[in-house]
């Protein structure tokens, strides 16, 4: 996810001011110059950063402090908090949840081009899997293309639409595909309405006229996170003329400068639910003002990792799967499925900022596309093995000289590379089996949730690591601090 040098550079001011000898104003003042210069950056609001920077001064006791042992916690709590606070609305989501069995309409705004019919795909094939029935209703007739667009989404994902070709009043159109679905018995209608290159008094004409032709149980504002603080004034336009309930923020797996989503927040007072991270699918997350600060400094969002491996490994494989490799079983099959999977769960960096000591480092430009392109090698390259290869529990079958020749020419790979596929082969079989054994495995519970590991070794994990993994996580402290984290 973006934000990443942000992170970085928070990170840096806190370990600073905990490296002094002693922490008092001075020190405290070149932290939080140093964070709001960061925020600023970022194109963060200059008042909310103003308000940062108050209330976090407001809350540490800086005599207290200095004569503690724990400056840097108390502080970073602080700043931790206060980030927290900008990005949360105050409203339990959990009252806003949509009710099954029966009908709820969810009307989209927002401008052109801010990734709003994507959006409403993603939005409809998430709670799809929940067990809700959605529909789409495409009420944008301003856009050339837009209905066929939605069309080819809901085809895509399998889900009923309505549109039409010939009517040109959006509001006559959504009114008759919010009434067809009613009758279809759908319990999430989800209605695409127009955008706009900019905020216009015609824009918000249809946007109401619609609104009341469909009566929306909620409104979702769509807003591009690269507009930076322009989102403030744009965000209060949308919420001055409907009740804007949700936000959802798209292309945060660009370099986009990320202070518009939390002015957007400050602007509409609703809540931020979802967050886009690239165009397909299933780079769609649910957002948690907590775990996005969490992740922001460098620290663990373990349920986030576990649910999304959980949603890419089929749940009936996973018992099967445990109990071939904690036997030893680990084939070059079971290997390949797990690149498939890796492939499913998105952008690299996304998926490693949820672990501790990987965030950041793991944040540089083409990383993704390097490690992806590495996968892509491997598993072309088991592509070429035989039934026999794929599914051996000897490694040895892979000594034979003619073997591994016929193995490198039929993927048109290296030797070297074969011997780099073989390696890792060796180091994820040992890990594999070492993790399936350890006590406290993470294990899906009720609603894909997963328990978290208690009782790891650190010894034992830096032995199934590769060292150049355990030194980009900063070595065996940082793997010890890692299953603290964990643990806790």
């Amino acid at each position: 996810m973006v934000l990443n040098e942000l992170g970085s550079r928070i990170g840096e001011a806190l370990a600073k001011m905990s490296s002094a000898p002693v922490v008092d104003e001075a020190v405290l003042d070149e932290c939080l110059k140093a964070i709001c210069t960061a925020l600023l950056q970022a194109d963060v609001n200059v008042k909310l950063v103003m308000g940062l920077r108050s209330n976090v001064k407001k809350r540490v006791n800086i005599g207290n402090v200095a004569a503690g042992l724990n400056a840097r916690k108390v502080i970073e709590k602080a700043v931790f908090d206060e980030l927290v606070a900008m990005l949360d609305s105050g409203v339990d989501q959990k009252k806003m949840e949509l009710k099954k069995g029966r009908p709820n309409v969810v009307m989209f705004v927002g401008l052109q081009g801010c990734g709003k019919t994507t959006t409403c795909m993603k939005y409809a094939h998430y709670l799809k899997k929940k067990g809700y029935k959605p529909a789409m209703v495409c009420a944008d007739t301003f856009r050339a293309g837009a209905f066929d667009q939605l069309k080819q989404n809901a085809t895509k994902a399998q889900i009923p639409f309505y549109g039409s070709y010939e009517e040109t009043d959006p509001a006559v159109i959504a009114g008759q595909g919010v009434e067809r679905f009613k009758e279809d018995r759908r319990d999430l209608i989800i209605v695409d309405t127009s955008g706009r290159h900019k905020q216009s008094e015609a824009l918000f004409e249809e946007m109401r006229a619609v609104a009341d032709a469909v009566a929306p149980d909620l409104v979702i504002f769509v807003m591009d996170s690269s507009i930076g603080q322009a989102a403030h004034d744009q965000a209060a336009a949308f919420r001055s003329s409907v009740q804007v309930g949700q936000v959802i923020i798209t292309k945060m797996d660009g370099h986009a400068k990320g202070g518009g989503a939390i002015s957007a927040v400050a602007a509409t007072k609703s809540p931020i639910t979802f967050v886009g991270t690239g165009e397909h699918m299933h780079e769609f997350e649910a957002f948690e003002a907590k775990k996005f600060v969490s992740r922001l400094l460098g620290k663990a969002d373990w349920n986030g990792f576990l649910e999304r491996v959980q949603d890419v490994v089929p749940e009936e494989d996973q018992p099967e799967m445990a109990d071939m490799i904690a036997k030893g079983h680990f084939t070059m099959r079971i290997m390949y499925d797990q690149f498939a999977n890796i492939s499913k769960m998105g952008s690299m960096s996304q998926v490693m900022s949820m672990i501790p000591g990987f965030s950041n480092a793991m944040a540089g430009q083409g990383a993704d596309e390097h490690t992806n392109d590495r996968i892509k090698q491997f598993m072309c390259m088991m592509d070429s093995m035989t039934n026999e290869e794929l599914d051996s529990t000897n490694p040895k079958i892979f000594e034979e000289p003619s073997r591994q020749r016929r193995i490198a020419l039929g993927s048109g790979c290296s030797f070297d590379m074969l011997q780099h596929l073989l390696m890792q082969h060796k180091q994820m079989a040992k890990a594999m089996q070492g993790a399936v054994k350890m006590k406290g495995m993470p294990k899906p519970g009720k609603g894909g949730k997963g328990q978290l590991p208690m009782n790891m070794d650190p010894a034992a994990m830096a032995k199934m690591l590769p060292p150049g993994v355990l030194q980009q996580m900063g070595g065996v402290g940082a793997l010890q601090q890692m299953i603290k984290q964990m643990g806790g």
